[in-house]
């Protein structure tokens, strides 16, 4: 995600990495941020508002929104690439990046290519399941 950022700046796209889980408090996500080395637009989306606009089940899963009639639309919703097989198994690298595919082709202005296959992660707790409306 790091080297997309990099890749894509200076087209003007924006990477916000969203933590939508009722559990993810300041502390945890800070945590989770001093992780990497680069600094990151960070969102608590504690209303799970961006998780129903991207329809994002799982976490990591990228969406790709896009400013329309003053609102966000998704145009894609999946995983970033393919490293991750299922949960405990990982590539050592990835062999699709679906993810720099689709941003590629929305900068391009050509379709953008269907994930191949479902992101890998861990579900996304809805909030009705953690006491709040």
């Amino acid at each position: 995600m790091l080297r997309l950022e990099q890749e894509f700046a200076s087209s003007g796209v924006e990477f916000w990495w969203v933590y939508p889980n009722p559990g993810d408090t300041a502390d945890s996500i800070r945590r989770h941020q001093m992780q990497f080395t680069a600094r990151v637009r960070v969102i608590r989306d504690t209303q799970q508002s961006l998780v129903q606009i991207s329809h994002a089940t799982v976490t990591p899963e990228a969406a790709i929104l896009v400013p329309a009639n003053g609102t966000l639309r998704e145009v894609y919703r999946g995983r970033i690439d393919d490293r991750y097989i299922a949960l405990g198994q990982e590539r050592p690298h990835a062999l699709h990046h679906e993810l720099e595919e689709a941003i590629a082709a929305l900068l391009a202005k050509r379709a953008i290519p269907t994930p191949g296959g479902h992101p890998v992660g861990c579900s996304i707790v809805p909030l009705q399941l953690h006491g709040r409306p």
